[in-house]
Order: structure tokens, then C-alpha cells, then sequence
């Protein structure tokens, strides 16, 4: 018998403890309309084995209120992601803390690991959740969010923002306006 979503059991401190270091599998399909990047799984993440897992992030609701998804899904749903023309990876597949503990040669390596997942999987927009990781990965030290001049193995790049409850940057409303943005391009992009 499955659980209702959201009523897992949390982690415990040895559980976090023990996703130091691990890894999680992407939620990617040939030809998707965007793939979301992180940055790096967290140890809650990590733990459990769904993208964007911590409370507080704020990437399931943008995917909500930008009207990516019908309803706001928790992340044990993240493979409907899918039959909606969406998928999840990172560009750093180890899990730590934070994402300042990661060395900007490991976010160069997993740009070049990004791009061969695209060449595999031929996103149409590859949409890049952390400004300063794209900053750093693709060596654009002065790029904004939203679109990229440049594409990656033929499909546009879009930057967000981080969604991590430890950007206090941004509110609710600013990832609802940049994640309805890339909704809105997606849907442009998909006419005839």
C-alpha cells in the first residue's frame, strides 16, 4: 500500500547525515518541453530521493502559480512531471548542505555533463534554477535571469532564480513572474 504524497516520513539527522555526498536520479524523457536544472541536491533532498525536496523551497509552488502544473505537486509526485512536458536534474549530481560548498570546477564539469544529457534528450529549454551556479558553469559572469543568448546542444537556456528557502532574494510573487515568464515562452514556442 503507497502513502499519500507529503505523508512520508522526514529524514532524520542520520538519514541527512548519510546523504552526504549522494546522488538522486533525474526525472528526464526524450524531447521535453523544459528541463529544470538545479544546482545541486540538498541532504533533505538527497534523503529522499525527490528533487526540490526541503520544505521552504519554493520550486513546486512556481511550477504551480506559473500554471506549469494543474495543482501544486509535492515532490514524491515529481515523475508526473513528465505528461507534462517537464524533468528535473542538476548540474552537480553530489549532495552537500549548501551550494556554496561546491568548487567552481565541479559546476564547469557538470555544464559539459548538462549538455550531453541534452544531446540525449533534446529539451527544447533547458531552464537553469540558480543565477550564480549559470554564472560560474557556463562562464557568463555578467548574464541576468530569464533568456540566454546562447543555446546548449540546440535547445534554448533560461535562467531562474534559486528557489532554495535560503535565498531570501526573492518572494513568492518574483518565482511565480519568472516561472510563468518560461511558461509563457514554452507555449509561444510550441505554435506553428
Amino acid at each position: 500500500m503507497s502513502r499519500r504524497p507529503g505523508t512520508e516520513r522526514r529524514p532524520s539527522k542520520a538519514d541527512l547525515q548519510a546523504a552526504i555526498g549522494k546522488s538522486i536520479k533525474d526525472v528526464v524523457g526524450p524531447n521535453l518541453d523544459v528541463l529544470f536544472c538545479g544546482i545541486n541536491p540538498g541532504l533533505y533532498t538527497a534523503a529522499t530521493g525527490h528533487h526540490f525536496a526541503r520544505p521552504g523551497n519554493r520550486f513546486w509552488p512556481a511550477l504551480h502559480a506559473a500554471g506549469f502544473t494543474p495543482r501544486q505537486l509535492h515532490p514524491s509526485e515529481q515523475r508526473q512531471l513528465l505528461a507534462l512536458g517537464c524533468g528535473v536534474t542538476n548540474l552537480v549530481k553530489r549532495a552537500t548542505v549548501a551550494a556554496d560548498e561546491l568548487n567552481p570546477e565541479e559546476l564547469r564539469a557538470g555544464r559539459d555533463r548538462l549538455e550531453r544529457t541534452v544531446k540525449r534528450y533534446r529539451p527544447r529549454i533547458v531552464a537553469v534554477v540558480g543565477i550564480g551556479a549559470y554564472r560560474v558553469a557556463f562562464d557568463r559572469p555578467r548574464a541576468t535571469l530569464g533568456p540566454q543568448e546562447e543555446s546548449l546542444a540546440g535547445a534554448r537556456v533560461w535562467v531562474l532564480p534559486n528557489t532554495s528557502g535560503l535565498n531570501a532574494n526573492h518572494r513568492p510573487a518574483d518565482f511565480a513572474r519568472a516561472f510563468s515568464t518560461l511558461r509563457k515562452a514554452r507555449a509561444k514556442s510550441k505554435k506553428p
